[in-house]
């Protein structure tokens, strides 16, 4: 599948909330998530653009396997894979000795809702502030689920420029992970 987000800086996240409860959208719950990322030992992510997250949130642990992203869009679309597991500290630590190194640790405070079938997360990440994201899955080359996310991110007041950076780049202070 394919992940097609758009992600905006918001100046406070109670408009976009409100704008949430009077769409009748379903609050989903709110966690805070610890992602640890890591670049693999033979070749760069940084340049590949792709990313290896190892997501903690509550008992839950996910792994996702984030693809590089797709061109002629005004979008972030990239192929995402995910996988729950139980034991995230031993998986970490088997990344380690295969010899992934860990590039950076992003640390948020998630809302999650439904609406109108896409996932909105309204975000607050230590160190960077609060974002909102409108998501989508589709199959690639899908012509609907962009003019879908950005109907639904305008519905709800969310009027930024699109990031297409990751929190990780963000963090990290550049359009590209860097070697480690």
């Amino acid at each position: 599948m394919i992940e097609f987000e758009l992600k905006a800086r918001v100046a406070a996240l109670n408009p976009l909330r409100e704008a949430l409860e009077a769409r009748q959208a379903r609050c989903d719950g709110l966690r805070e998530e610890h992602d640890s990322y890591y670049n693999h030992p033979c070749r760069d992510f940084g340049v590949t653009d792709e990313a290896l997250r190892v997501r903690r949130a509550g008992p839950e642990t996910v792994i996702t396997y984030k693809g590089a992203k797709l061109q002629g869009t005004w979008l972030k679309a990239r192929e995402e894979l995910n996988l729950t597991i139980q034991d995230g500290v031993t998986f970490e630590t088997m990344l380690e000795r295969l010899g992934f190194r860990l590039t950076a640790v992003v640390t948020k405070k998630r809302e999650l809702w439904s609406l109108d079938g896409a996932s909105v997360a309204l975000d607050e990440v230590d160190g960077l502030g609060t974002f909102a994201e409108v998501e989508v899955l589709g199959e690639k080359g899908d012509p609907t689920a962009e003019d879908r996310v950005r109907d639904l991110a305008r519905s709800l007041g969310i009027t930024g420029v699109p990031i297409t950076a990751s929190y990780l780049e963000l963090v990290l202070g550049s359009d590209r992970a860097p070697s480690t």
